[in-house]
């Protein structure tokens, strides 16, 4: 490794040993160590967000079975450089060798591309790992993702990020030569967001940008000198997961104005039409919810116009999906009212199902009393009768909290009138 190379290059690990983070699946007994260990792993896709380790894995894996590592990139590789890794090989294989064969960014792979990747598979002449920041079910051709176990890579811990500070510090051979005190870590982990490589590259700016030997590294120091050289260590393409934090913000923050600038700044940049569309289905959702469902029915159908239409004319539906969105009240209840069930699901357990909520197909679930005194609501005035549908233990937990909007407020309302005092409506 040349010391000309960035920090994170310097620093790349290269044993299982040395690495950081994803322990749920490298660490002692996790099902990928085992997989490595035993010597027998599937074609896989690592799929998580930037900085987190998975082009890093990839080639652990192959230094770990002592395979042959092809590498190629989707940004600027074609059919015919798919074909060429492949015939190549297939060579290795008639030696009884089955080389990886390392994707980065397969998300940005076309169909034909993909389909290149299947019959090399399905022949067994690569192990395939797959690098991808987007949901493979949406990118990944259905017939390549079933002949893959798809692992799903997680953003580095404060901990983990430190760790990898002070491993650097340590071990890095031009860093060894100063002097070097993380007084405090706060501004350099927000301003990485869990990537490692990122880290990294702050950490290396923030070192050159002194001649002195000794460095006291204080949140002060890293956001003055971070501001005025963000573009330095930002080269790389993580700007991309700023600018999309920025506009899903500005949305959330009900302005359209900023919104549209984030979305022109990312077409500008040639960002893909449908990441941006997915986006705003979650934040329909997210952010929207039930203060105006219409949101989420829009988001939909921007969604679909996008996949159908495609670029240039796909900008002017995204823009008016996003004014919309940016416009509409805001409401994260439905977002709160799932996060708190699966909290509450978590801590009590797996509790009975009331016995009058109970399907009864057969005569001896009838006869245990399965369903028995169920109230079928339409068939009551209102279409609604009063009866419990927690299990016992939970019964008046209030999981739903409509907000201050006018929609959600009729919704309170309606709510009240039926449960009378049993929720808190």
């Amino acid at each position: 490794m040349a010391l000309t190379d960035p920090l994170a290059e310097r620093m790349r690990p290269r044993s299982l040993t040395q690495y950081t983070g994803q322990q749920h699946l490298v660490g002692e007994g996790a099902v990928l160590r085992k997989a490595i260990e035993n010597g027998h792993i599937p074609s896989m896709i690592f799929w998580g967000p930037p900085g987190v380790g998975k082009t890093t894995l990839a080639f652990i894996i192959s230094e770990t079975l002592d395979r042959p590592f092809f590498s190629l990139s989707a940004i600027n590789s074609g059919v015919k450089d798919v074909r060429e890794t492949i015939e190549k090989a297939a060579q290795y294989k008639k030696g009884g060798i089955v080389p990886v064969l390392f994707i980065d960014e397969i998300h940005r792979f076309s169909k034909s591309q993909q389909d290149s990747l299947l019959g090399a598979v399905e022949r067994g002449l690569v192990i395939l790992i797959g690098a991808t920041t987007e949901n493979p079910s949406f990118e990944v051709i259905s017939a390549l993702l079933s002949r893959c176990q798809v692992y799903v890579l997680q953003h580095l811990s404060e901990e983990e990020l430190v760790s990898l500070l002070k491993n650097a510090i340590q071990n890095d051979e031009l860093l060894q030569q100063k002097n070097i005190e993380l007084k405090e870590t706060e501004a350099l982990i927000r301003l990485s967001g869990g990537d490692g490589r990122k880290l990294l590259n702050i950490f290396e700016l923030l070192v050159n940008a002194t001649e002195s030997p000794n460095l006291v590294v204080t949140n002060d120091y890293v956001l003055s000198h971070v501001q005025q050289n963000m573009a330095i260590y930002d080269k790389a393409g993580e700007q991309h997961y700023d600018i999309i934090s920025a506009f899903i913000k500005s949305i959330r923050g009900s302005d359209p104005n900023a919104a549209v600038y984030w979305l022109a700044r990312m077409i500008e940049g040639g960002e893909d039409p449908k990441f941006i569309a997915r986006r705003l289905l979650i934040l329909a959702s997210e952010d929207i919810g039930n203060a105006n469902p219409n949101a989420l029915l829009l988001a939909n159908n921007c969604f679909q116009a996008v996949n159908v239409i495609g670029w240039p004319e796909s900008r002017i539906i995204l823009s008016q999906a996003v004014t919309y969105m940016a416009s509409s009240a805001k409401s994260n209840a439905a977002y709160e009212a799932i996060n708190r069930a699966q909290a509450l699901v978590k801590q009590s357990g797996d509790l009975p199902v009331p016995l009058h909520l109970r399907n009864a197909p057969t005569k001896l679930m009838k006869n245990l009393d399965y369903g028995k005194n169920y109230k079928y609501a339409h068939a009551f005035e209102n279409n609604f009768a009063e009866q419990e549908f927690f299990p016992e233990k939970l019964s008046g937990t209030t999981l739903y909290e409509p907000q201050q909007n006018a929609a959600e407020q009729k919704t309170r309302a309606h709510l009240k009138t039926l449960w009378k005092n049993k929720y808190n409506y």
